[in-house]
């Protein structure tokens, strides 16, 4: 299956371009939007040498409140020349950064790959937040109560927890709710299927990622699939399921939060899942489409060879009575 990626392939050109040593400065007012409606604007506003790179996210608010800011100012404050305006951001996004081309300097091309590579996932870095967030309260809870040696994979704890639910409500009716407790994380996304068969794909699909769990990547999140039902660990923020929703847990066991690569790799791929999810469906629904439209063509151009093209003078002389007399239409 194709991988979404993490990156914003027009952002990662952009700042790749600019920090060329070759770089000819240009005036830049380009506007993208992501996938999931996150918007960037690049721009310079002032002058061709300072690059003002803004983003606005739907679940802002959301974000804000698990420290969002505060992550985002310790991943590019390393930069000198790279302004944080975090209070005032560009008019209409919740966070800009102010970048100078001409005060720009790096050790290496690693860094200077390195500050490209965190400019294009400024996306990824407003959402990891409240991961980051959970995965803290995780390694204090795992200090407090242990989990049990014997288990090796987690998936025999099964107990309530009173710890905060983390809510990130990123589009209209769907959310993602993160649960820390002390031997997992268990990341939930509410999603809504406008058509129906994409609910039945949706089945095989997640059917699928259980089914390469028990086969071959044992040491993969589990996944679990409700379908109208309300989650146990969510019962409390939804009392009813009015929306027709669809639920998908992932629980990460302690293997997925071990060390700090791990547990940014491990975001990484969680916040796409929801994309991910819909764009696979839909491209087995447009593939599906494809092959009946060929099959339907296929089984015409038989059917066209199996007619059989008589002219008017053979029909003339084919034409029977009941009898079995031959006879001519004379006008």
């Amino acid at each position: 299956m194709l991988q979404l990626e993490s990156t914003n392939l027009l952002v990662q050109e952009t700042f790749a371009n600019a920090f060329a040593t070759d770089y000819t400065p240009v005036s830049l007012d380009r506007t993208i939007t992501d996938f999931d409606f996150t918007t960037y604007h690049v721009s310079t506003p002032e002058t061709k040498t300072k690059i003002l790179i803004s983003i606005s996210i739907n679940c802002w608010k959301d974000l804000a409140k698990y420290g969002v800011l505060d992550l985002l100012t310790s991943k590019y404050s390393k930069y000198p020349f790279i302004q944080i305006l975090a209070d005032q951001p560009e008019a209409g996004y919740h966070f800009s950064l102010y970048i100078d081309l001409e005060q720009a300097s790096f050790e290496n091309e690693e860094a200077k790959k390195e500050l490209i590579s965190e400019l294009s996932l400024l996306k990824r870095n407003c959402f990891a937040a409240p991961f980051l967030k959970a995965f803290d309260r995780y390694a204090v809870l795992s200090k407090e109560q242990p989990a049990d040696p014997n288990n090796i994979y987690g998936e025999d704890s099964h107990h309530n927890t009173n710890e905060e639910v983390l809510t990130i409500n990123y589009r209209d009716l769907e959310s993602i709710y993160i649960t820390p407790s002390n031997d997992r994380v268990t990341v939930i996304f509410s999603t809504i299927f406008k058509d129906d068969t994409d609910q039945v794909f949706s089945k095989v699909f997640l059917q699928e990622f259980s089914d390469a769990r028990k086969r071959s990547i044992q040491k993969a999140p589990q996944v679990i699939n409700w379908h109208k039902e309300i989650p146990l660990e969510i019962r409390h923020l939804e009392k009813e399921n009015t929306d027709n929703k669809t639920y998908i847990t992932f629980v990460l066991f302690p293997r997925h939060l071990s060390t700090e690569e791990v547990r940014w790799n491990t975001i990484t791929h969680i916040q796409l899942f929801r994309s991910y999810f819909h764009y696979h469906i839909k491209i087995v629904k447009c593939y599906l489409h494809q092959r009946m439209r060929f099959r339907v063509s296929s089984f015409t151009k038989i059917l066209n060879r199996a007619r059989r093209d008589v002219d008017e003078e053979e029909m003339r002389a084919e034409r029977k009575t009941a009898s079995g007399r031959r006879f001519e239409m004379r006008a």
